[in-house]
């Protein structure tokens, strides 16, 4: 009986002992692993809180937690013995055939976040990007909402406005308003000139300084253009824009001031 008894502790002492070790091992390496990799999603997430969307940063930090935790995993199964080469390779394939898949969602949500990140507009800007013009409603993760001035909602991948020129038209607050009126040549440039002063400087909405910029323009084909250029805060941009231009053909016309049309004179020649 007992020989059969050392047998068996020989056979324990042999195989199953060192097993149960890597067991153990094993599942402190789990049990540590997983807390570590939740502290550090934590701070992962409390850290972006701070700075970008806060459903950017959970779905960031859960990422981070998923990517960690598979590590965790595969090192407690190495420590099992277990082949895990094997795995890493079938996991990178994986990995590789689903980033193929969605490589334009993931170019989406990276070109999100990095709008979130940068914040080259935001919610309530007036801005052109990816090929649409409008009021930024919202910012998701993978696309961005406008509303047009005619009442359209525009969605817009966020990687195609990334991947283009974005004008924010109310990151500033003041606008330049360009605006050219041709008269024709015969007009009195003086009397123009004194016209367009006195419907700019009489609009209380014309900043004083910067001073606006009345000048000749150009020497046109049918008319002598003058370039009117006020400085208006940027939310009254389109009203003085509008309104100037009525009150100068207003003010035009009751001065007798020609605007000119494009026209072209041809010569017929009767020698034959």
């Amino acid at each position: 009986m007992d020989q059969y008894l050392d047998q068996i502790q020989t056979f324990a002492n042999d195989n199953l002992m060192p097993y149960a070790w890597n067991i153990v091992a094993a599942l402190v390496i789990f049990i540590v692993g997983k807390w570590i990799v939740a502290k550090i999603a934590q701070g992962v997430n409390r850290m972006m809180d701070k700075r970008i969307d806060a459903t950017v940063a959970k779905f960031v930090g859960n990422i981070v937690h998923i990517i960690l935790f598979a590590f965790v995993i595969i090192a407690a199964l190495d420590q099992l013995g277990v082949e895990t080469t094997s795995l890493v390779a079938i996991l990178g394939a994986a990995g590789l055939a689903v980033g193929l898949a969605l490589k334009d969602s993931l170019g989406n949500f990276a070109a999100g976040v990095m709008l979130i990140l940068f914040k080259p507009f935001r919610v309530g800007h007036y801005v052109e990007a990816g090929g649409a013009a409008g009021t930024v409603k919202e910012i998701k993760i993978f696309a961005t909402i406008m509303g047009t001035p005619d009442n359209k909602v525009v969605t817009i991948p966020n990687g195609a406005i990334m991947g283009g020129n974005i004008i924010n038209y109310s990151e500033m607050p003041t606008r330049r308003v360009d605006m050219v009126f041709g008269v024709a040549y015969d007009a009195d440039l003086s009397q123009v000139k004194k016209i367009l002063e006195d419907v700019v400087t009489s609009d209380e909405r014309v900043l004083k300084d910067p001073a606006p910029v009345i000048v000749v323009g150009e020497l046109a084909d049918s008319s002598v253009n003058f370039l009117c250029r006020p400085w208006v805060n940027s939310a009254d941009y389109w009203p003085v824009l509008w309104e100037t231009t009525e009150t100068v053909k207003r003010r035009f016309d009751e001065a007798g001031i020609g605007i000119p049309f494009p026209q072209m004179d041809v010569h017929l020649d009767k020698s034959e």
